[in-house]
């Protein structure tokens, strides 16, 4: 079984570009002011698939690039790459960008006969709302780009604390949506998939696709290093937990389970 990677890159141009109109009024090139370069590496224990009843350890280099803000922000390993447009202190809106790694048999012999779901992107626009000082709550909203054809909406809640002077325990609740689109390129089974696989025919509607929660202990190293440990929880439901591949071969428990570690680079730009 090949172990696959999933990298959450900025796509620079385009997140650039969103930002050019308001810097320009301001009389400062668009990539004008300070910013950060991060990077690191995760490694957890995770489905093989979405679905899976099965785990298997993966790692994730972790790269992202963006503006420094006014100060310290709440950011969970949930968040996709994104570029505030609007910052109001507490309210943050945007847009947002995910990778999205392909799939096929190679990642578990229970997709034997199904469709090979190409490798693309989903783009769309998030909104973060501060009620409090400790707490976040953060919504997705993204348009599958050749993977899929479908809407996917995240929505978390997290509440945040300093247990210590450099320990941040942090966790609540999440929710995922999709339209028919996303469940028909990894929960559907058509009557030729279905011969193939021996899976019962299956073709999803809209709805929910999991609820859960999720917690991390991070701890900040030094002013630009910090290391965490994660643990998140999703209880598939709705058109997924539904889908033939879940209920003959699969779970609709999915838990993951992992350690990661960034170093945060400052600069300038003029």
């Amino acid at each position: 079984m090949s172990h696959r990677s999933v990298v959450s890159i900025s796509l620079a141009i385009a997140l650039l570009s969103a930002g050019s109109v308001a810097a320009q009024e301001s009389g400062q090139h668009f990539w004008s002011g300070d910013w950060y370069l991060s990077v690191g590496v995760a490694g957890f224990s995770a489905p093989k698939f979405e679905g899976s009843s099965h785990n298997e350890f993966k790692f994730s280099p972790l790269i992202s690039v963006g503006r420094q803000g006014a100060g310290a922000r709440f950011s969970s390993r949930n968040d996709n790459p994104s570029f505030a447009l609007i910052d109001k202190g507490a309210v943050r809106a945007g847009i947002v960008g995910r990778f999205v790694p392909s799939r096929d048999d190679g990642d578990g012999n229970e997709l034997k006969g199904l469709k090979k779901v190409k490798w693309g992107a989903e783009a769309g626009g998030f909104v973060e709302v501060y009620p409090t000082d400790f707490l976040r709550a953060r919504a997705e909203v993204r348009q599958g780009i050749r993977s899929h054809d479908g809407v996917v909406a995240d929505l978390a809640v997290d509440a945040f604390t300093d247990i210590a002077p450099d320990l941040q325990l942090s966790g609540g609740p999440r929710a995922t949506f999709a339209t028919s689109g996303y469940y028909d390129a990894y929960y559907g089974v058509n009557a030729k998939q279905a011969a193939a696989s021996g899976l019962d025919p299956y073709k999803p509607s809209s709805g929910i696709q999991s609820y859960g929660a999720g917690a991390a202990l991070t701890w900040k190293a030094t002013e630009n290093l910090s290391a965490s440990s994660f643990l998140e929880y999703k209880r598939l439901a709705g058109p997924a937990a539904d889908s033939s591949l879940v209920r003959e071969r699969g779970s609709k428990n999915q838990l993951l389970i992992g350690v990661s570690a960034t170093y945060k680079l400052n600069f300038s730009l003029q």
